[in-house]
């Protein structure tokens, strides 16, 4: 028979067990994979498949390598429509959407438990509602790529190897699926991913000038400062602003000096000075 303090102290030790659990095992998880060094594989394949890599300084690309070591640890991939992934994807991937978090926490992604991948565009049956009558109406979509609440990052393989092939291209499929994905941590995609109070203020006042001005170039039929599919809905705002932020980080400063700022602020980088001094084939 068990005794008063026995049983105490095995209700002491679970409690103990279940707050280890709770509050520190996924740190002590992270803490353990970070012990083992980054292999040379995967950074030269950093090297080659992100092109921003080569222009952060050694101690963000040491940050940028431990995001992408508990990244890989963590996320679950699969080949979609007989595609294999190897670690050129994976990397490649990874490696992307690392560096939306390069200065922030990796609890950001905790959220996201696996992508998916295929080898080519796919297509999405999908169902809407007309706003003025009670009709469901069906349509199929093209998609490079999506991101869900639930945790799943879905990507087109050929859209992803454009833009790890040319730094400059304006889209970006992987830093715009992984810019929804910040956008959901306060539980609703409203493009404006979780501030501070006195940041977030002057996040919306920025920000909604932009999207006014954007609607307004759309509206008369000027060429607009942002893709026009960054016009279709606050959620998509955020997201194409991160793809022009990266990518073309020297065009948006120059174009929405407030914008650059205010996403400057949020990632932690300055990367349209990074470009400037970029050096030839740097």
């Amino acid at each position: 028979m068990l005794t008063p303090t026995v049983v105490t102290l095995a209700g002491l030790a679970l409690i103990s067990a279940s707050v280890f659990y709770l509050f520190f095992y996924r740190d002590w998880q992270r803490q353990r994979a970070l012990r083992h060094p980054f292999p040379e594989g995967w950074r030269r394949l950093l090297r080659e498949q992100v092109p921003l890599y080569r222009r952060l300084s050694g101690e963000q690309q040491h940050r940028l390598e431990q995001h992408v070591q508990l990244f890989l640890e963590e996320k679950t991939f699969y080949g979609c429509d007989g595609f294999t992934v190897d670690d050129r994807v994976r990397l490649t991937i990874a490696g992307h959407a690392c560096l939306l978090i390069l200065n922030r926490s990796q609890s950001l992604y905790d959220e996201v438990r696996s992508v998916l991948v295929y080898p080519d565009v796919y297509q999405v049956r999908t169902e809407y509602e007309e706003d003025d009558q009670m009709v469901v109406t069906e349509s199929e979509e093209i998609r490079a790529g999506e991101a869900s609440g639930h945790g799943q990052v879905v990507l087109a393989w050929p859209e992803c190897e454009q833009a790890a092939t040319d730094p400059h291209c304006p889209h970006n499929v992987m830093l715009h699926e992984f810019a929804h994905q910040l956008d959901y941590l306060d539980g609703s995609a409203d493009g404006a991913p979780p501030l501070p109070a006195d940041q977030a203020r002057h996040w919306q006042q920025v920000m909604t000038r932009a999207w006014d001005q954007l609607q307004h170039d759309l509206d008369r039929g000027i060429e607009p400062w942002l893709d026009p599919y960054g016009g279709t809905e606050p959620a998509e705002f955020f997201a194409v602003l991160t793809e022009a932020f990266f990518q073309t980080p020297a065009d948006l400063k120059h174009r929405q000096p407030e914008v650059y700022t205010a996403l400057a602020d949020y990632y932690g980088l300055d990367l349209a000075t990074l470009q400037a001094f970029q050096t030839p084939g740097g």
